[in-house]
């Protein structure tokens, strides 16, 4: 036996569980009254925010949740989501946010298939949130949250979330996670067929890509953060976990109002904040006198489809520096980085913007990217031409998928994450996606299955044939486009087809272009989707 490994055993004193939760307890105790929530007229230091975790989680244990129960939450960016990220893991709970977007049938399924023991929820969305109850034949402790902010909506349960919060103990002695590899949160997938997969995070892959968003953005100490990027989405990157650890300002916003954003960033100096391109797009298009407002850097992080380079210099006029990132819901949000050199700058703008569309290079927590034939896993060459697939491994993948060991083994086979994106491999080593193995549409930063869509499409009496591809669109970067081939003797309309759709899905899952046609086919009768996408952009 080597000397260096005689009686160095792990035990309490060098080894324990890495989690996040660890960032507040360190930031309330070193900046206990330094800033950290601006909401409204809202504001609180560390050391409240902290108690009021801890009130979170000493009243859901008073209230029979445990550890490995799951508490959904229906809430928009507010305090009590950030609350949520904090509160629920401390008891050994399973976070589940749920997509504010998302219709009854969805939301339902999703607080069965994740056992959901809890439900905290935002009076905006009563409607959707009683009608998915309806679909659930159990019990769930349901928990109303009364936004100041909004001041509108119905109370879906008599029990109020500061009354609940005033059952717990501000000092509840909460328990550190015997091990990291526990699960802190469950996330659903946008499903790219039949129902949406639930994606398992632990304690560990939380940890490292919180401190993994600091290491890529160098943030810093104290960054003030507005939330543009809904935190229901992977957790918002982590970064509820990023700015507490980094002892920064959560300011809050409800929704995407491109004036209010410009009004919070000049009130409050703020510093950073993420999101899709459609964020910075509906600045860029705010009139001069009010994007004046913003009059220090700003840095942007957006994921999806890189901005145009007409965008990327608006914007950069505007004083706010572009990161551009990649990442799933399975690797914890983003997880590689086109990583900037000093030399790029002097390039023209066309060639820079054509630089940040790539995907880039991996975070320095994620152990290993590459582009490979989907088959073989032999990694394709790095020409910048060959397309195969993205592929990823490291401690920021997740556990798995819930309840589907099938989806798991085929996720992880050959020891790697099938990501599903295809891309090109450039000689400096960036990857850069050509297109999406799976045909699903981001509009907007949300995820849209194509077959979701055609699903709901051929139920339409008057609908013979029908198939869903993206569309380029200046403002959500892209849309469904439906091409259709009607029923003999039917007519209908691309209104009719529309307002079909937006009763039977979610709002931005709806096709914003419709197109009556007969669809082009192989010899053995699949539909050529490569050829309604050419039709599609010439549209």
């Amino acid at each position: 036996m080597s000397i260096f490994q005689e009686g160095l055993s792990p035990n309490p004193v060098n080894h324990i569980a890495l989690t996040p939760l660890s960032f507040i307890e360190r930031t309330a105790s070193v900046y206990p009254h330094y800033p950290a929530v601006i909401h409204g007229g809202i504001r609180r230091d560390w050391q409240q925010t902290y108690q009021r975790c801890r009130r979170l989680a000493s009243a859901l244990h008073g209230r029979g949740v445990n550890a490995g129960d799951t508490v959904a939450v229906m809430l928009p960016n507010i305090p009590a989501m950030l609350e949520a990220h904090f509160g629920v893991p401390m008891i050994g709970a399973v976070l589940n946010t749920l997509n504010v977007r998302l219709d009854a049938e969805a939301i339902a399924f999703m607080l069965n298939h994740g056992e959901a023991r809890a439900l905290i929820t935002d009076r905006e969305f009563h409607d959707v949130v009683r009608e998915a109850l309806t679909l659930i034949k159990r019990p769930i402790l349901v928990i109303d949250v009364d936004d100041p902010e909004y001041g509108e909506g119905e109370a879906v349960s008599e029990l109020d979330y500061e009354s609940f919060l005033a059952e717990g103990d501000p000092d509840f002695d909460w328990h550190w996670p015997s091990d990291e590899w526990q699960a802190i949160s469950l996330n659903y997938t946008s499903g790219t067929t039949g129902n949406p997969k639930g994606v398992v995070y632990h304690h560990r892959g939380a940890y490292l890509n919180a401190l993994g968003n600091q290491a890529t953005w160098g943030m810093g100490q104290h960054p003030v953060y507005l939330w543009t990027l809904p935190m229901f989405h992977c957790n918002g990157w982590c970064y509820p976990w990023t700015i507490t650890a980094m002892a920064g300002v959560h300011v809050f916003l409800r929704r995407v109002d491109p004036q209010k954003i410009l009004n919070l960033i000049h009130e409050h100096q703020v510093t950073h904040l993420c999101g899709a391109p459609i964020v910075l797009n509906a600045l860029v298009n705010m009139p001069d006198s009010a994007k004046a407002a913003i009059d220090h850097p700003v840095k942007a992080m957006v994921a999806g489809a890189a901005p145009p380079a007409k965008i990327i210099g608006a914007v950069e006029s505007m004083g706010i520096a572009v990161t551009h990132v990649y990442g799933l819901t399975e690797v914890y949000g983003p997880v590689t980085v086109c990583a900037w050199h000093d030399e790029w700058n002097a390039l023209p703008l066309e060639e820079r913007a054509s630089l940040k569309s790539r995907q880039g290079v991996r975070y320095l927590t994620l152990e290993g990217v590459m582009v490979a034939d989907s088959e073989t896993l032999q990694p394709v060459a790095r020409d910048g031409e060959t397309i195969g697939e993205i592929f990823m491994r490291g401690n920021t993948v997740m556990k798995g998928y819930l309840k589907n060991p099938e989806a798991t083994a085929e996720a992880f086979e050959g020891g790697w994450f099938h990501t599903g994106d295809l891309a090109v491999w450039h000689p400096n080593g960036y990857v850069e996606i050509r297109d999406r193995l799976k045909d699903i549409i981001i509009s907007g930063g949300e995820n849209i299955s194509t077959i979701e869509v055609e699903d709901t499409l051929y139920k339409h009496p008057s609908v013979l044939e029908a198939a869903v591809v993206s569309r380029p669109d200046e403002k959500w970067g892209e849309t469904p486009c439906a091409f259709i081939t009607l029923k003999s003797g039917h007519q209908a309309d691309d209104a009719t087809i529309m307002q079909y759709c937006r009763e039977h899905l979610a709002g931005f899952k709806v096709p914003k272009t419709v197109v009556f046609t007969e669809l082009p086919k192989t010899s053995t009768g699949k539909i050529q989707k490569y050829v309604l996408r050419d039709w599609a952009k010439a549209l």
